[in-house]
């Protein structure tokens, strides 16, 4: 009988609490990987009011301070590349960040004895993936999610990620528009391997739901929210929509977008919801609406398909791996907002074809991402990284 494998997770986001669903991708492989014999070390950044030492469903998690209480903003916030960019102060917690994520890597690879180390996102994890790997001979895995792809041709990306690159003994992407870019740039392959969504978390809704879209994300350019209100405005059948995501970044543009349009009184905006409450949002919308360029693979789109709720995006990015045109979801030409706007009224005027194309969903999400699914390819390549 195999041994348990041990495996030093690094990444920058993962769930500070119960309900926190930021990162919660690299939690549930993590407890996926479990059921496979792999047991998961976590190293995160701290952040106000973070123990030090702590748990989550039983995954050790260990954070580090990196800069003054006022600087340890880099992480969880999604916004760590514009801070970086913006000013000094951003950019020596960045440096504090690799070199105290090095300092405690090292210091975890040796208490734990870890056969392996999976880093999420190849910066600013996989740099010190790659620092472990060169002092300790620890194999290394590399995943990238998105954010970090877009990184890979600026002077940050062509110094570092062919150091990550070559230090890693696999490289995988969530999607496969991600792999192909990453291998582009890299020219080193890198597979397609999603992170897991917990099936069990999203149930099927009512048959019948009332003319209600959701949006879910962060409310950034690239999200691409200011579409979708521009489309709701052409709309025929007027659908009301609630957004999911408010006030992680400084939303009043837009805001005053939906008033100018006059979307006022159809447009909600919630903050960021735990995940139980997300999941009774999607089993109440007619779709799910996802207006982003070039998302990394959209994992929204999952959750949704496993809520039995269609799909209408722009066919950019990982979303094509998520959805599948006219059998789970509706997809459109980027930034094509009358095409976008035709997709939404088909699916508000139709109930019966938006219910078939959930259903659809639901089966195709669960064949494709459910955490036994993706546990298993990570690890047979934990194993093999192994030996």
């Amino acid at each position: 009988m195999n041994r348990r494998l041990r495996v030093l997770c690094l990444a920058h986001a993962f769930p500070r609490s119960a309900d926190d669903p930021v990162g919660l991708f690299v939690a549930q492989l993590a407890l996926a990987l479990r059921d496979e014999g792999i047991d998961t070390t976590v190293l995160a950044p701290s952040a106000p009011g973070l123990a030090l030492r702590d748990t989550f469903e039983g995954i050790p998690v260990h954070r580090f301070r990196y800069a003054p209480s006022a600087q340890e903003t880099l992480a969880y916030t999604g916004t760590m590349g514009d801070q970086v960019r913006s000013g000094w102060n951003a950019r020596f917690a960045f440096a504090g960040l690799l070199a105290n994520g090095l300092r405690h890597a090292l210091r975890l690879v040796r208490e734990t004895e870890a056969d392996l180390v999976h880093a999420h996102w190849w910066v600013p994890g996989g740099v010190v993936g790659a620092a472990v790997n060169a002092l300790k001979g620890v194999p290394l895995i590399t995943t990238m999610h998105g954010t970090d792809v877009r990184l890979l041709e600026s002077g940050l990306g062509r110094r570092l990620y062919p150091k990550v690159a070559a230090r890693s003994h696999a490289l995988t992407a969530v999607s496969s528009w991600l792999a192909a870019r990453a291998t582009a740039v890299g020219r080193k392959q890198v597979t397609v391997a999603p992170m897991p969504v917990r099936a069990a978390d999203f149930t099927p809704g009512p048959s019948e739901r009332g003319a209600h879209l959701l949006f879910v994300g962060k409310l950034t350019e690239q999200k691409g929210l200011h579409f979708l209100l521009d489309a709701l405005a052409r709309c025929r059948t007027r659908p009301t929509l609630e957004v999911v995501g408010a006030g992680r970044v400084d939303d009043r543009e837009l805001r005053a977008t939906a008033v100018r349009l006059g979307l006022d009184e159809r447009v909600t905006w919630t903050p960021i919801l735990p995940q139980a409450e997300l999941a009774r949002r999607y089993r109440e919308a007619r779709a799910l609406v996802i207006p982003a360029i070039e998302e990394g693979l959209g994992l929204t789109a999952v959750e949704a398909a496993l809520s039995e709720t269609p799909v209408i995006a722009f066919a950019s990015g990982g979303v094509v791996d998520a959805v599948v045109d006219g059998e789970t979801g509706l997809l459109v030409p980027p930034r094509d907002v009358d095409a976008l706007a035709a997709a939404i009224d088909r699916l508000v005027g139709d109930p019966s074809e938006a219910a078939r194309l959930g259903a659809a969903g639901r089966r195709f999400a669960l064949g494709r991402f459910s955490a036994h699914a993706v546990a298993g390819t990570y690890a047979r390549l934990y194993r093999d990284a192994t030996g």
